[in-house]
């Protein structure tokens, strides 16, 4: 079977999406099956290509037996509706022009966001001739609408238009949420065109390790309690409440708040913890992904925030099942199904998102109390490996694919 999977994120870039293709596409090739990856060129987040790459017309290279086919696109930081908006379309109308050069494609997956790379998988799976699985990670428009990115009713019209569009015309629907097979259920798909692919964890390269390493030495950790946040620093995810929090303990000098990644938010985040001279802070940027077992392992506790809204109570951000593989307790600042996961794993405690108050609560407790600390990790490890083996996963989804063939 030859799958043609679209997406915008793909390795080196190094966020959620980059990693979940990645992964799945490394264990279609060893089914023995032929995957081409569809991208850009890697720029994600600030719209910079990286080292080694050029924003070509089309280019190809191989990444572990997945070919990659990377197409020209307008490129932009990760902030500022118009030019993401731009870099987006950029990408569908790239994927159709070019998507001829992939031949003998079975099926084409898409996944969204963005959404206009979901939307290509309409346009490419036609002129190939072949099936189309679209792929949720989030709800688009409805999650830019949270983060008021877009307030006119008359574009918020068109997007959930062609949202329900994409979900009635693909021929088979893999969101990564219960809660977003419900919300697709409820534009009239049927229950049995859906198939829920959560995300997972790379068990082999995320495992426990010792706590002083590379990253704890570089950092000045060792005698530390740190409670970090890894990943996309953007407006959904509230991270001016760590900020208040360290606000809050800056009398506490054996307790660090460490910010890894980057995004929207990262430099009004830097500018506001200089401000507050917040010395019990620690920002550092995007790191590759060879990197993230490392400040994994340097963490005593991860801490994984989205901002109060009821869409993120659907949502079940990618990073608690990396954390849980590490054996590092979780502070969830999200409501919702992730709670729910937290909770059922006996891994981590919950904290009201967006509340600073509670958040200072349960970093005093974990800080204060090593054997919770420790049984919170080995308890998690254990649940993520019952459930959410990202092989497994990959798995279970090739299954859906082969449906089509």
């Amino acid at each position: 079977m030859h799958i043609l999977f679209l997406t915008h994120y793909f390795p080196p870039e190094v966020n959620a999406p980059a990693t979940r293709t990645f992964e799945n596409a490394k264990c279609w090739v060893r089914a023995g099956h032929q995957v081409t990856v569809l991208t850009c060129a890697p720029n994600h987040p600030k719209g910079v290509v990286y080292p080694g790459y050029k924003n070509r017309l089309y280019q190809w290279d191989e990444n572990e037996g997945i070919r990659v086919l990377r197409v020209m696109t307008y490129l932009g930081p990760n902030k500022g509706f118009v030019k993401r908006t731009a870099n987006y379309i950029s990408y569908l109308l790239s994927a159709v022009l070019f998507c001829g050069l992939v031949k003998d494609v079975d099926v084409v997956v898409s996944t969204s966001p963005q959404f206009f790379c979901g939307l290509a998988g309409f346009f490419v799976s036609r002129l190939r001739r072949a099936k189309w699985v679209l792929e949720i990670r989030d709800l688009w428009p409805e999650s830019i609408i949270a983060v008021n990115a877009v307030r006119q009713k008359q574009i918020i019209q068109i997007l959930e238009g062609i949202e329900t569009f994409m979900y009635r015309r693909s021929d088979h629907v893999v969101p990564v949420t219960n809660a977003f097979k419900r919300h697709i259920m409820a534009r009239g798909v049927a229950a049995e065109k859906i198939t829920v692919i959560t995300n997972g964890a790379d068990l082999e390269s995320f495992k426990p390790l010792p706590r002083n390493n590379a990253v704890s030495e570089e950092y000045g950790l060792h005698d530390k309690f740190v409670a970090s946040f890894i990943g996309t620093h953007g407006m959904a995810h509230g991270l001016m409440t760590v900020l208040r929090a360290a606000d809050r303990l800056r009398g506490n000098d054996k307790i660090v708040f460490m910010l890894v990644g980057d995004g929207a938010e990262k430099e009004n985040l830097e500018l506001k913890a200089r401000e507050m001279k917040l010395d019990n802070v620690i920002m550092v940027g995007q790191q590759p992904k060879a990197m993230m077992a490392g400040f994994l392992a340097a963490s005593d506790v991860c801490m994984v925030l989205l901002r109060k809204d009821d869409l993120f109570k659907t949502v079940i951000p990618s990073k608690i099942f990396e954390t849980m593989a590490m054996e590092r307790p979780i502070i969830m600042g999200v409501e919702g199904e992730s709670l729910e996961i937290v909770e059922k794993a006996g891994c981590g405690l919950g904290i009201e998102p967006g509340n600073e108050n509670e958040l200072v609560e349960a970093v005093l407790k974990l800080s204060a109390d090593r054997e919770l600390l420790e049984r919170l990790g080995k308890s998690g490890r254990q649940f993520v490996v019952e459930n959410y083996d990202r092989e497994k996963l990959a798995v279970s989804y090739l299954q859906v694919l082969e449906r089509f063939v």
